[in-house]
């Protein structure tokens, strides 16, 4: 197999941990050779981790796409509004690309991009980790042999937990809808694309609910200062306290949330920048707008019907699943990595334990880069499983979920698609 070589743009913790540590761990495989990162201490940081010499360091993704083609492949890890362009310019330019979900938060552009990758013969795979989990690959498998019949219902919660949500969708990138996109896109568009998958069908109609309740001012304690380092008398019974989640909560360290706050994680450096940096804000004084909690209920063609809810209110970060059929039943919790079933003809029940590997969202990522390093290894000769074809309907399902969520109605999935698929 030849050595796919890459370039990275956008340094950030999707970018420069989940996916470009791939050519750490398999060197022989894979290399990146250029970075475009804005963040000057970003970008050197990564580039000396990655022997990258001066001239491939750069600051704006143009200037690199503007070269001649050098490399196989582009990593796409900009925020969410900013895939379309680069991933643009990247296939035009004759490179293969894989984007950070969601492809895009414009519905014309997510099309854009389907059909560019197409039209260029190039691949354009997105970030949908979970379907290269080892947990939904054998839900996948279960509910195709028939092990609990004919599947009627589906129950599906990510939950994110507090502690996240306050991070990234309070403090944090993701928290408003005209940087970055709704919620229900930006984080769950994995949801809708495992649902997609495990029901093997398309939505007919769907509902949803939800929105905003709780990290707003009018919940604010009483007092409570602008930054929570401003002599906050309310310390002791905030969870979201940044101080003490950033420097005590074994999360912070543990998914690299401390590194969004200071590149130097030692207790001084963090502090300062808690100071009147973005994640030291009181959580009920940011200017955030996506929802907190949100359920969305679907009808498939194929009859499953499915219902899904999202909420920032759990302890920890997990996905849990509850398959009813009309045989048997399956529940798990993809983070636990565990699977009950239960056989209705016998009455058998089994506790099945699914062997995580290393790394984010339970192994998912590095498997999804081994994949994607192979393909583009062969040129692009056959399909990722996350081909933008087939994210694309997913993607369209989160954006019809809240058109519904701000309108009340019901959306047939059809009508609202178009001539979009």
């Amino acid at each position: 197999m030849k050595k796919v070589k890459a370039i990275l743009i956008g340094a950030g913790l999707r970018g420069s941990e989940a996916y470009a540590e791939y050519a750490l761990n398999y060197p022989s495989e894979f290399e990146i050779v250029a970075v475009a990162e804005p963040d000057d201490t970003r970008r050197t940081s990564f580039s000396e981790k990655h022997g990258i010499p001066d001239e491939y360091r750069f600051e704006d993704y143009k200037e690199v796409l503007q070269r001649e083609k050098f490399a196989d492949c582009v990593l796409v890890c900009t925020q969410d509004r900013m895939h379309f362009e680069p991933v643009m310019m990247a296939l035009e330019r004759g490179y293969h690309v894989l984007c950070e979900k969601p492809m895009a938060a414009d519905k014309d552009e997510m099309v854009q991009m389907s059909k560019a990758a197409e039209r260029y013969g190039r691949v354009l795979s997105i970030c949908h980790v979970l379907r290269y989990s080892p947990f939904f690959i054998k839900l996948k498998k279960m509910v195709e042999t028939g092990s609990i019949g004919r599947v009627m219902t589906i129950q599906h919660i990510e939950n994110i937990g507090y502690w996240h949500f306050a991070h990234s969708f309070v403090r944090g990138n993701w928290r408003n809808e005209k940087s970055a996109c709704p919620i229900i896109l930006a984080k769950c568009c994995h949801d809708m694309d495992i649902l997609l998958w495990l029901t093997g069908s398309t939505c007919k109609r769907l509902q949803s609910f939800g929105g905003l309740g709780h990290f707003t001012e009018e919940n604010a304690p009483e007092d409570a200062p602008l930054y929570c380092m401003d002599g906050c008398t309310h310390r002791d019974e905030c969870p979201y306290y940044a101080p003490k989640f950033y420097l005590e909560h074994p999360k912070a360290k543990e998914d690299k949330l401390i590194y969004a706050v200071s590149e130097d994680i030692m207790p001084k450096p963090v502090m300062a920048a808690l100071e009147q940096g973005p994640y030291g804000r009181c959580v009920y004084h940011c200017d955030n707008t996506v929802s907190d909690n949100q359920i969305v209920n679907m009808e498939f063609i194929n009859g499953i019907k499915v219902s899904f809810t999202m909420t920032a209110f759990t302890e920890k970060c997990s996905r849990e699943i509850n398959l009813m059929g009309t045989k048997g039943q399956i529940k798990g919790n993809m983070d636990l990595g565990i699977i009950e079933y239960h056989d209705f003809v016998s009455g058998d029940e089994e506790i099945i334990r699914i062997h995580t590997p290393e790394g984010g969202h339970s192994g998912s990522d590095t498997l999804m880069m081994k994949d994607f390093v192979h393909l583009i290894a062969n040129d692009g000769a056959g399909r990722s499983s996350t081909d933008a074809s087939i994210s694309l309907e997913s993607h369209l399902l989160a954006l019809a979920a809240e058109e519904s969520r701000i309108s009340g109605k019901v959306i047939e999935f059809q009508t609202y698609t178009g001539d979009y698929k």
